[in-house]
């Protein structure tokens, strides 16, 4: 069974697949923060979207963290490492990449199992 969340036109927030849930990748609504205020309001997105899911941070199997500018990577992990579940901390990847609009500064996918 496949069950969609927050269906759009183009894409689902999340999908879940068996015991695996797949969130669509994450930006921040509020683009005039720093790259440490878009992390924060893009963790407190996946937290929501990982509860309406049924699962939490703690089930997070993997992350795929995109920065604009790689420059500011002490900056995204100040908000990553005072959010991530300390001993359930997902396999992570960081990389800098040109995001689908010059405002973002992070954009951030994660996998997570059901609880």
């Amino acid at each position: 069974m496949i069950k969609r969340i927050e269906v759009g036109p183009r894409m689902s927030q999340a999908v879940v697949h068996g015991q695996t849930v797949y969130l669509a990748g994450q930006v921040a609504n509020d683009t005039s923060l720093d790259v440490t205020g878009q992390t924060r309001e893009v963790l407190a997105e996946i937290d929501r979207l990982l509860a309406l899911a049924g699962t939490d941070k703690t089930r997070i199997l993997s992350g795929t963290v995109y920065l604009a500018d790689i420059a500011t990577f002490a900056q995204m992990n100040a908000a990553w490492d005072s959010w991530a579940a300390q001993g359930h901390t997902p396999a992570r990847a960081t990389v800098e990449a040109k995001l689908a609009a010059p405002e973002y500064k992070v954009e951030i996918v994660v996998v997570a199992a059901l609880a």
